[in-house]
This record gives structure tokens, sequence and C-alpha cells, in this order.
């Protein structure tokens, strides 16, 4: 007698089948309300114009009449901001204004500009004034303007910090104890701290909450994904993992719709948090991996799943999936050093690792970039999500017929490219660099499940990731500071950083067709797995002809 793995009972079971699309499409809905969660910055911490509130001119105002546009044209001091003369956001005349005998008839004529050149100006004492337009962020709330605009860089660098430490823990948790699990706790957690950053009551409360949201966000996303990729044949892996991702497109799709009608960014908060709470009843949806199952020398749970699944499938098992062998039998317990102890596993770390960073800096960096032009933000976000589709497409058309390797390559140095010439034809090229880099970043998550082992899947993922959130804190310091010194610059940066990544996925091996490798030796011996795999295949064949 034989045993099988589980890749070589998905033949019998169904490899895509009713089964595995009910689950896959239950967890493609984690990633819409990510979008919400990653970007919803935009929405909830939006900084209006706004301008020192003074309680003389409060009073001058009430009296007279005037709207709050016109009462900062005529009592807001002017002062040039690189070249340009705006008023300031930040400084006030500190005059009785009382005493200034301006008139509600001809103010301007009355605070002549001899007068306001003497004036003595001060910071802001008793607030701001925002022109809010309807909207209210918790930048305008907790007045985080001039002094503390700090404070609305950490709101993201916080969920960063999260994203950082959860993706690790989370990542651990799910190969040790289970993808099932560590997603169902990291929901929990996403409902809890969701909630509670939408009832702070003050900015650092808001920040620490919002740490807290981003450790579970992300690392329930990753063990989302390690689960549906280990429940189809190889030859779905490619689809589930770029349509899994595509969701979070379609999440940047709604994210402007809701924002538009929900103005107040304590209520949206709740509204992208609410999906997480929902996602809690998937404990009855879901199964465990089988693959991970059978890594922790559970087959009796594994064949019982697996027959759950081909029976919904309404596929017939063979009587020999008694008999599915556990390949991890010494290797069960995930650890770091597993990733970087062989040469391979090596390799694939460092190659992977630094594709994480540098599509986090170059996707942010090109958003950032155009976010400066001003615009419609709604509509910004639209294009913007409607830019990520393409890609996706380009994806699912190629890397089954061309490959992974060649592909996620390309990507990487179209985006590059159009990083270096963007000065020149900025908007067409913008575009290009955007779908590039895009496809790049969707590209990174499937190839990155496809070249580790199945005890530390999930473990590998989550720790090459962690360089992704340390882009996304790179790239704002990238783009601003750099182009202080020249303008240019930070192009010149993200499209060398792309190349390089471009270069160095060249030295991945290719994995159209490759079974998900079991262990390690599977990674550095691949000749050797090849072989092994091949080996039931001619033991059934030879036991049918026998048969026959």
């Amino acid at each position: 007698m034989y045993s099988y793995t589980f890749d070589d009972i998905l033949e019998e079971a169904g490899k895509f089948g009713r089964s595995q699309k009910r689950i896959f499409a239950l967890l493609c809905m984690v990633s819409m309300p990510w979008a919400g969660v990653y970007v919803g910055i935009v929405f909830q911490g939006f900084t209006p114009e706004h301008w020192c509130r003074d309680s003389g001119v409060s009073q001058i105002r009430k009296s007279c009449g005037w709207n709050l546009m016109d009462t900062r044209k005529i009592t807001v001091p002017v002062v040039n901001t690189s070249g340009v003369l705006v008023h300031s956001q930040c400084e006030q005349y500190e005059l009785d204004w009382n005493a200034t005998g301006l008139t509600c008839d001809n103010p301007e004529s009355d605070l002549t500009d001899a007068l306001r050149s003497k004036a003595p100006m001060t910071s802001c004492k008793e607030g701001w004034e925002y022109d809010y337009k309807g909207r209210q962020s918790f930048v305008t709330e907790f007045d985080l303007v001039c002094a503390d605009a700090w404070v609305v860089d950490m709101y993201q660098a916080t969920l960063n910090v999260g994203f950082f430490v959860g993706s690790i823990a989370i990542g651990y948790l799910a190969d040790r104890f289970g993808r099932k699990a560590s997603f169902l706790v990291s929901n929990l957690l996403n409902g809890i701290f969701g909630i509670l950053v939408a009832w702070s009551p003050n900015w650092v409360s808001m920040l620490v909450f919002r740490a807290l949201y981003g450790f579970g966000v992300k690392g329930g996303w990753v063990a989302g994904y390690v689960l549906i990729t280990e429940l189809v044949g190889v030859e779905y892996r490619r689809t589930v993992g770029v349509v899994y991702q595509m969701f979070f497109s379609v999440g940047i799709l709604i994210l402007p719709l809701i924002s538009y009608f929900i103005t107040d960014w304590r209520w949206l908060q709740v509204v992208i948090t609410a999906p997480y709470i929902l996602f809690l009843s998937y404990y009855w949806f879901i199964p465990e991996s089988p693959r991970w199952l059978l890594s922790q020398h559970n087959a009796k749970k594994a064949v019982e799943i697996t027959e759950a699944i081909a029976k919904e499938n309404k596929k017939t098992l063979s009587k020999n999936i008694e008999t599915m062998r556990d390949d991890n039998a010494d290797t069960s317990t995930a650890s770091f050093m597993d990733l970087i102890r062989t040469p391979k596993m090596r390799k694939h770390t460092f190659i992977l690792s630094f594709n994480w960073f540098t599509s986090a800096v170059v996707y942010q960096g090109l958003i950032m970039r155009l976010g400066i032009l001003g615009g419609n933000v709604y509509i910004d976000f639209l294009i913007s999500g409607l830019v990520e589709f393409p890609a996706a497409f380009l994806i699912l058309f190629t890397i089954d017929r061309i490959g992974r390797r060649l592909p996620f390559a390309t990507a990487n140095i179209v985006a590059g490219a159009a990083c270096f010439i963007t000065a020149m034809i900025p908007e067409t090229v913008a575009c290009i660099g955007r779908l590039g880099i895009t496809m790049a970043f969707e590209m990174v998550v499937f190839v990155n499940t496809e070249l580790y082992p199945t005890f530390v899947r999930n473990l590998g993922v989550s720790v090459c990731s962690t360089l992704c959130d340390i882009g996304g804190i790179v790239a704002p310091f990238l783009l601003y500071r750099l182009a202080a010194i020249w303008l240019e610059l930070p192009l010149i940066i993200f499209g060398a950083l792309a190349f390089l990544a471009g270069a160095l996925v060249l030295l991945l091996p290719e994995t159209r067709g490759v079974p998900l490798p079991d262990t390690i030796d599977d990674i550095e011996f691949p000749e050797k797995a090849k072989s092994k795999r091949a080996a039931p295949y001619r033991q059934k064949k030879l036991l049918n002809d026998a048969e026959r």
C-alpha cells in the first residue's frame, strides 16, 4: 500500500469545486474592508482649509453678517509660502479688534496694508476655524494642524506598526495553531479595536487603538489568503490569489461612495469595521486547511475535512484516502530560522522581502505624488481603483502562459522605467507606472506562498510582508524629504528600487505548474521532490494495470 499527498486527493475531491468556490467567495470579502483600513485616512483624516480662531473677529463677523471666507480674507494675515502668497493657517494678528475701527461696510479700507504690516502676529491661541464643507474628520475634531499636524502622520504610522507586529505574530500563530483559528481571532481583534478607534475620546487613545487595530487586520488577511491557496489545486492557485487581491481594488471603488454619504469620521470607522464582526460567522462556514493539519500530524481531521469537501463537490474519493501522508513529520513547528537556515530558502526570503518593500514604496509613492496635484478626491480614488483592474487581468492572462518569474520581473522594470521618465510625460507614464507596480504588488503575494513549504508558509509570507509595512512608513519620507532637495529625486529612487527588484526576481525559480512544496527539502532539492511526487502516480498506474 502506498500513501497519497493532499494534491493527489484533490484530483478526486475536486481541485476547485463547489466547496472551494464557496469558501473562496467568502474569503474574498475580507479584502474589501482592508482598503478602508489602509487608505481610509484620506477621508477620515482630511485637513480642510483652516485659520486661527479669534473671539474678537467672531463677534465682528456675527454683527456684520460676514461668511467664513470673507472673514478670512479680511482678518487673516497673508504669508509667503514657497514663493506664493497665501492666508496663514497657523498665525494670527495680535490685535484688539474693537480698537481697530473696523466697519462692516468697508473693512478692507479700514484695515490698510500699512496697518497690517505693522500689526504683531502670534500663533493661534483659541483654536482654529475650518472650511468644513459638511465633513468632520479627526483632524478638525482634535485640532491636529500646525504644530500638531504630525499626529496625522502617526495615524498611518501606528497602523503600519500594528501591521508589522501583527503579521509576524499572527503568521506564527497560524502555522502553530491553524489558519482558521488565527483568522477568527484576528477578526475578533479587528472588531473590538476598530470600534474603539471610533469611540476614542482623544488623539492619544486613537493612536493606541489604531496600532492595535492594525495588529489583526493584515495578519488575518494573510491567513485567509494562505488558507484558500492551500485548498485548491495547483492550476487554480494563481486565479484565486489574484482575484483575492482584486477585491482590495473593489474596496477602493466602494470606499469613496461610502465616504461621500457618511461625512463623520467616527461613523465611517464603524462602517469600515462592521464587516470584521460579520466575518466571525465564518467559524461555521470555512474549514481548517487539510495541508496544515497533515503538517501537524492530524491526519484524521484532515481526512474528515477532505471528505466533506469531496461530498460538497459531489465527488467520490478513493478508499486509500486514509493513507494521506505527512511529509512534515520532523519539521512541523515553524520558526524564523527555517526561512534563512538553508541557501535557497535564504535567497527566497531576501528577494521576496525586498520586493515587498519596493512594491510598498513605489505603489504609495506614486499615489502620493499624484495626490499632491489636487483635484476631486472621489474621482481620484475611482481612477486609482480602476487602474488596478487591468493589472489583475494581465496577471491572469500571462502567468499561466508565460509563468510567474518573467511577468513579475517585467512589471517591476516597467514601473521603474515609468518613474524615470515621468518628468517628460507625467500623465501617461504615471498611469503606466501605477499599472506596473500594482501588477508587481499582486504577484509578490502568491509567488511568496509558492516558494515556501506548508509548515512555514504562513510565517514566511508574514515575515516577508513586514517589509511592506516598513516600506509604507518610509515612502512619505522618501517622497517629501527628497523632493525638497530635487523634485524628481524621489522618482529616481523609486525607479532604481523597481529595476533592482525586477532583476532579483529573475533569480527565483519558476513555479508555474509546480505543486506547493511540503518540506524544506522540496525547496533545496526540487528535482528530488519532483521524483518523489511522481512515484505515487507510477505506483497507481502499475496497480491499475495489474487489476486489469
